[in-house]
């Protein structure tokens, strides 16, 4: 028997290659599934199962490309519906995969379909849990993914409850923990960074395994401070649940070189969005006015997803140099799927065609300390909430809202004032610069480090308040 967790950082997410006797299941893969079908072809073994744990909100599965390439069958827990081929388990259902055995065990709660996967070895023994969205390292899942007119957040967490004290919590101690995210993910509150663990452990630290833990104190605690989902979960769950383009078709069409005349025409034509996927400092030191950016080197697609409201938006890319291919990837993981082409040679290329480009200003914390104690500047901080509650920098003219929110905030600043942002390092700030300079902000200024850099300086901040306390 073979098992091995296949980790996306960007995602946050872990799918799994399960082989035995020339048998293979996979559970949850990605979008990009050749990965998938060469591993079984190196070990002479063949891909007779895809199962999915439940209808993915933050990524696009790639089950049905799966599918179609080997032949697998796609398995989804009791209640699923699809606009494709699939087969709905029942509850306790078994699937023999060369020597051992996943069983299907139904726990409702995350969503109606969520099902957890046991693994019962070649010897009987019940070795360990594929838990999905069910059961993290940490946490559980957010039970507000999947309403219905009939039921709420707080029946999902009911559900949920009972899900993980009648069918995991029974389990035995020493079975593995192999979860569908770890920590990054918006799919949990709490999630630690490690990716694999053992069901004794989480009875012991997960808050919301705790034995004397009554229904309603699990139903509070879950919900309790739990943000609103990002807008693209529900179309990355109707895309799971309906179907999509198959990924190499995506590749294809995005992984089309453009001169800069090319790419202006096109971005004018179809009203693409151009996005700047390079690192901070080089959107800062230059880029193509309008354009947005999203670095690739950060938390890129979660933030593409957060931020960019449709799916099915025209897109242009400027990015580094033989990342494209990477970035067209990693945009179709989240659904993005209308990527047109990118700018062949770069923001020099386009400077040489004598295009216009734009700067964004940046300053040193040290030199916006000495600025916030002798001017009256405004200070936007684009952290989130709970950071933002934990400390930061005190005075009349500092404004916060979350760079999730930057669409529904952008009321609440004047475009005849000059902003200086801030995030913790860096990143989120230079987000919220393009976004804002593309909607005709023009005085803003980025504070190079962000509140990292800023504590290190004498700038008045609030005392320090741990976030696991508010």
């Amino acid at each position: 028997m073979k098992i091995e967790q296949i980790y996306t950082g960007c995602l946050a997410q872990g799918a799994y290659y399960i082989e035995s006797n020339g048998e293979v299941a996979i559970i949850d893969p990605l979008r990009e599934t050749q990965q998938y079908v060469d591993k079984a072809n190196k070990e002479h073994a063949k891909i007779k199962y895809i199962f999915e744990t439940h209808f993915h909100a933050d990524f696009v599965s790639g089950h049905i490309d799966l599918a179609k390439k080997t032949g697998a069958t796609i398995v989804f827990g009791p209640g699923a519906e699809t606009n494709y081929e699939a087969y709905f388990a029942k509850d306790n259902e078994e699937f023999k995969i060369g020597n051992i055995i996943i069983k299907v065990l139904h726990t409702p709660g995350h969503t109606l379909e969520s099902s957890t996967f046991l693994l019962i070895d070649e010897n009987g023994n019940k070795h360990a849990i594929f838990s999905g969205d069910t059961l993290f390292l940490g946490d559980v899942g957010r039970p507000d993914l999947a309403i219905k007119s009939d039921l709420n957040k707080e029946d999902l967490a009911g559900m949920l409850f009972d899900s993980l004290r009648n069918k995991i919590m029974t389990l035995p101690d020493d079975v593995i923990v192999y979860p569908a995210h770890g920590a990054g993910s918006a799919c949990g509150k709490n999630l630690s960074k490690e990716t694999v663990g053992v069901l004794g452990d989480q009875k012991k630290t997960n808050y919301a395994l705790r034995a004397d833990m009554t229904r309603d104190e699990f139903i509070k605690e879950v919900l309790e401070g739990m943000p609103p989902p990002p807008q693209y979960f529900a179309k990355n769950a109707m895309m799971n649940k309906s179907g999509y383009d198959a990924f190499e078709t995506i590749l294809k069409k995005g992984d089309n070189a453009l001169n800069p005349e090319e790419f202006e025409a096109i971005a004018n034509q179809e009203g693409a969005l151009v996005l700047d996927v390079r690192k901070e400092k080089d959107f800062i030191k230059s880029h193509i006015p309008n354009s947005i950016f999203i670095g690739i080197y950060g938390a890129f697609a979660p933030w593409v997803g957060a931020l960019i409201t449709d799916l099915k938006q025209p897109i242009l890319l400027v990015s580094p140099e033989g990342k494209e291919k990477e970035t067209i990837t990693r945009l179709s993981r989240v659904g993005y799927d209308n990527t047109l082409g990118y700018l062949k040679g770069g923001i020099n290329a386009w400077k040489d065609a004598g295009k216009d480009i734009e700067t964004l200003e940046s300053i040193s914390a040290k030199e916006f300390s000495n600025r916030f104690k002798n001017e009256a500047i405004n200070t936007l901080d684009v952290r989130k909430d709970g950071e933002y509650k934990s400390e930061h920098v005190v005075g009349d003219k500092v404004q916060h809202f979350a760079l999730d929110y930057i669409n529904d905030n952008m009321h609440t600043i004047d475009k005849n004032k000059t902003y200086y942002l801030h995030c913790a390092g860096g990143y989120r700030s230079v987000i919220a610069a393009s976004i804002l300079k593309a909607r005709g902000f023009n005085n803003l200024v980025d504070i190079s480090g962000g509140f990292v850099a800023i504590k290190n300086t004498d700038t008045p901040t609030s005392n320090y308040v741990c976030p696991t306390t508010l």
